[in-house]
This record gives C-alpha cells, structure tokens and sequence, in this order.
C-alpha cells in the first residue's frame, strides 16, 4: 500500500471521539482524540490522551484557525468506500429487480446505458449520483460508465469538481452475439482505442493533480467481450500501469457460459488475459472455488462484495468466510443498480445477514445439521473493516483508517440529532453499543459532514 509523503505543513486539526477497524477483528475507539492534517489531506498525526505529546498539541491546535471538534454524542468514522458501482444505472435504482439478470440487462439496462450518448443527460444523472453517495458518506467510489466517451469523462469530470475519490471506467463491450446493436463498440480496435484514450482523458483532467480520481479499465465481463478485446485491455493494463475492473463467476448463467466459451472458469480465463492483477476488482464472484480464491490471492487481485444485488441476481450467497480465511482481499459495494440503495451500511447490514443465511440455510425441509454452511457468519466490525480498511486494501489506497500517513477521509456521525436513528441511551449504551447500533440503524440524516483528503464535500 502506498503511504504518501509528510512534508506539508499541519492544515487542519480534527478533535473528538474516532472509530475505525484497524483489523477484521478489531474495533478502536479513541475518545477526546486529536487528528492533525496537512494541506494535501494526509493525517500527519493521531494523538489520545497519555501522549507525551498531546495536552501541548491540544493548546495549540485550539488556537488554530482549522480547528474542527464535534460535540458530545458524535464522533467520526472512516469514509466508506464502494468498490462497485454501475454509474449510468443511477436512475433505475429501485426498479426491475423482478426480472431475471439477463431479461434485466437486455430490456432495461442496455437501454438506459445507451442514453448516456448525451451529454446533457449524462450530466443531469451523474450529478445526482455523486452529489447522493457523498450525502451517504461515499467517500471512494469505483465506476462502471458506459461505452461513451465523453459521458465516462464528464462522470470523471464531476468527481474531481465534486471532490469524491473515484476510480472510473469506460465500459468495453464488443461481442456481437451478446451486445444489441444500439449498445456496444463500433469495433474491437475502436474500443480498445477509446479505453486508452479514457485513461489519458482522465489522468490529465484540470484539477486532478493529485490523481484522487483514476481511470480503470472496464470489460463488462467476458461474455460481452471477445477475446481479442480481453487481451488487448490485458495489454493496456500493463502498458499503462492501470486498474482494472469486471464481473466475475456473479451467476450460474454467467459463470458457465464462460466455462462453456473458453473451457476455464472465469478467474482462470481473466488469469489467461492478463486481466487477474494486483489492481484488479472482481465484482461479486459467488461461484469462486477455493482455487479460484487462491488465484485471486495469489495475484493480490479483490473482491467487491454485493450481497444486496447478490439476492437478486446472483441466486448465491458468496463464501465471505472462506475468502476472508485465505486472506482474499474484499471490500463491499452497492452494486447500483443491482442493489437498489446507495449506502453502504446497507451493504454492511446485508453482508451480516447474508453470511448468516449462509451459516444457517434456509430451506425449513432440511435439518438444522444439515442445511447450513458451518462458521461462515461475520458480525459488524468485520463488515465495516470491509466497507472501510478492506476497500482500502482492496484498492492498495491509504484509505480507510484513522492513521498516520493515511488520507482523511471522514463521516460525521451525531446521535443526537433531531431526526435520528440512532437511539442511543448514555446511560445504558457504551460507545461500542453506538458503534453497533449506527452499522444497523444509520441512514443519510445521520450524517452531518463529509471529508476527502480533509475537505468537505457534504453537509
């Protein structure tokens, strides 16, 4: 993971009480804390109560003209971070999850998609979208956009104007016999033309110095691709030093149309096109085995795990455990529009719940001893480690932590504001009660400002 430099001068000082994972096992929470910043957003130091350090930096911090502190039954939370998006789907959310992936795709998807030719609606949705998942506390976000260029610039365009981190993707889809007609690349040779394109558009974007949005390459998934398409953005990748980012294995009729086109599972054939790397995003992967899992692990590749749209369209819960348990990286996502909400916490509440569907099974007409996977459950600091640290690993960002070196990204989280879910009891509740209770019960009224690299971005 890449820590970046400390040199510039202290800018800003955050004070009060912080949560953060620092571990899948592990929740810290450090109460009347201090949190210097400089000026490129990077924390320069995380001082508590018993630092030699601290009651003089807290003085002078006071007198500071960036002093930020909260009140009293309020604290901070790591930015979340959505390692799976579908960008131009923004306005379907909520709509047609009766219908089959495929039927899904074809007759409302494709068709939305191809409607962001137009600049101007491109514009009016992706405003929106990002003004909406910062107002959710989304602090990083990665992309799919669509096959057109200048939408996929202006999505990137409006997260450097807006402030969000982002990873964004022109969409490459070329194969004539799965994509319509009115929907996919001119040509293979075009579309490869216009993914390298994509990346220097958005690595040159006026007020993306400090590249805090970034360009990632996007086949959709190997059955809208040809081969010649997957080797070519293979290809790109390593010649430009880029992320990549596609499905893989979500459900059973993607997973085996890909053994029965190429004779390998899918994290074998992405493996083949030199599309398995250690900045690579695999959306979903329900129908991983323990040697795919190992592949991934080997190549330092993640996971972004989306167990809302997972109930929908994968018809499988993802063995979470397992994953965590051969050290994959994963991190969560929305999947928009897939899974129709924008907050991550409710990606936490749906992975808690899915592993334990998981854990348990849920056919009534099966015994109890039987019908179940053993240990696969996680609890709720191990789902916001993956909606915080784990995205951050996942994107090999120092994102997702209170920590010296790392980028302040924030939430801020009052429980006692008037319109509250947050029934938070002082005297019956301990902080890691209030924890608990706002991976569970948090929506966007309960948070009050939002922070990249220091600076506000919501409120």
């Amino acid at each position: 993971m890449k820590i970046g430099a400390m040199k510039d001068p202290v800018d800003k000082y955050f004070f009060g009480t912080f949560m953060h994972t620092p571990a899948l096992d592990q929740l810290d929470i450090m109460t009347d804390t201090l949190i210097s910043v400089d000026t490129t957003g990077t924390i320069v130091s995380v001082l508590s109560p018993g630092h030699p350090d601290y009651k003089d930096s807290l003085l002078n911090a006071r007198q500071h003209k960036n002093f930020i502190s909260i009140a009293e039954n309020a604290f901070y939370l790591p930015g979340l971070i959505d390692t799976h998006i579908h960008a131009p789907q923004w306005p379907q959310l909520g709509k047609a999850l009766h219908l089959p992936l495929q039927n899904w795709l074809m007759d409302c998807t494709f068709p939305l998609e191809s409607k962001y030719q137009d600049p101007a609606f491109a514009t009016a949705m992706y405003t929106s979208m990002v003004d909406t998942l910062l107002a959710n506390g989304t602090t990083t976000a990665v992309y799919f956009s669509t096959v057109h260029t200048r939408a996929t610039d202006i999505l990137a365009e409006l997260c450097v104007q807006k402030g969000q981190r982002a990873w964004v993707g022109r969409v490459a889809m070329d194969d004539h016999s799965q994509c319509p007609d009115y929907y996919r690349d001119a040509s293979t040779q075009q579309g490869l033309l216009d993914s390298e394109a994509s990346i220097q558009t958005i690595r040159q974007l006026k007020g993306n110095e400090s590249q805090r949005v970034k360009p990632i390459l996007t086949p959709r998934f190997i059955p809208s691709c040809t081969d010649e398409m997957l080797s070519g953005l293979g290809g790109l990748a390593t010649q430009h030093n880029c992320a990549i980012q596609t499905h893989c294995s979500e459900s059973d009729w993607q997973h085996q149309y890909v053994i029965d086109r190429t004779g390998l599972r899918d994290t074998e054939a992405l493996d083949q096109f030199g599309l398995l790397t250690r900045n690579t995003v695999l959306a979903h992967a329900n129908f991983i085995n323990h040697s795919d899992m190992s592949l991934i692990q080997k190549r330092g590749s993640g996971i972004a795990h989306c167990p809302l749209s997972n109930q929908y369209f994968a018809g499988s819960i993802f063995p979470l455990r397992d994953a965590l348990n051969l050290n994959v990286h994963v991190g969560l996502g929305t999947d928009i529009s897939g899974g129709p909400s924008a907050s991550q916490f409710e990606s936490c509440r749906h992975a808690i719940s899915g592993s334990r569907m998981l854990e348990s099974g849920v056919d009534a007409n099966i015994t109890a001893n039987q019908r179940g996977t053993a240990d696969a459950r996680i609890n709720y600091i191990e789902a916001f480690y993956l909606a915080t640290a784990g995205g951050g690993i996942v994107l090999d960002e120092p994102i997702g932590l209170f920590k010296e070196g790392y980028q302040f990204d924030a939430i801020h989280i009052d429980a006692s504001s008037a319109n509250t879910n947050l029934l938070f009891f002082p005297e019956l509740d301990s902080l890691t009660d209030l924890f608990q209770k706002t991976i569970y019960a948090a929506t966007r009224a309960d948070i009050s400002t939002v922070w990249v690299d220091g600076i506000v971005v919501s409120n």
